[in-house]
């Protein structure tokens, strides 16, 4: 990550609108990987039932905490431009 960061601060007066394209597709490919890791898992997918209950309740969760914070955030920043 540090070194990411350097490379970043030496290429930053270059135009490198490429990148969120290419960090796109190394996110798909990432999940792909993922996704075979745990398909060829017999110990996860057999107790996929279970951790998918969890994984449920776990994911509700962070998605109305996310949109909760998200939309105290934008009160808060729209807010400080109307003053």
């Amino acid at each position: 990550m540090i070194l990411g960061i350097g490379v970043g601060y030496l290429f930053r007066k270059r135009n490198l609108s490429f990148i969120s394209k290419v960090i796109t597709v190394l996110i798909w490919i990432l999940l792909f990987v993922l996704g075979l890791e745990v398909g060829s898992n017999p110990q996860i997918v057999s107790n996929l039932g279970k951790l998918g209950l969890d994984a449920l309740i776990i994911t509700v969760g962070a998605l109305l905490g996310s949109i909760t914070l998200a939309a105290l955030l934008w009160k808060i920043v729209n807010k400080s431009k109307v003053q």
